[in-house]
């Protein structure tokens, strides 16, 4: 199996500092502010979203195509809530929104299938501490 790499630079303090986020041919800035306030930049926590909504999206797509369908799309959107306990920050929650448009898939496969999905894509198993939410639509 393959291998990948990203990498982040953090210079300063917590508040003040400036961190740069790299992967592929991405490469963006973070900071405080973009993490856990509203300002320019990304954080952890998209990055999180992006990969499991990447990774649910492409599980999803296997288990249709393993019943002999083919997917005309499938297109996932990933909300990570982070929170506080006693350790301090954590993501606390992951919502999945997903809809799927596929001729001849059925809504009680569909369902089996996007539960599956949630269970069993590398990143699920890998965030299994967190809360998985899914709301998925077959249209």
């Amino acid at each position: 199996m393959a291998t990948r790499t990203a990498k982040a630079k953090w210079n300063g303090t917590l508040k003040e500092g400036k961190g740069v986020m790299t992967f592929s041919n991405y490469n963006g800035p973070y900071t405080f502010v973009s993490r856990f306030e509203n300002g320019a930049g990304t954080n952890p926590e998209e990055l999180v979203g992006a990969a499991q909504a990447g990774c649910y999206s492409m599980f999803l797509s296997a288990l249709i195509s393993a019943e002999k369908l083919v997917p005309e799309s499938i297109e996932t959107t990933a909300k990570v809530h982070l929170g506080n306990d006693d350790i301090g920050p954590v993501i606390t929650t992951i919502e999945l929104d997903c809809q799927v448009k596929c001729p001849g898939l059925t809504e009680a496969k569909f369902e089996e299938l996007a539960k599956a999905s949630k269970e069993k894509c590398p990143v699920s198993r890998l965030y299994q501490g967190a809360q998985i939410k899914l709301k998925a639509t077959l249209l």
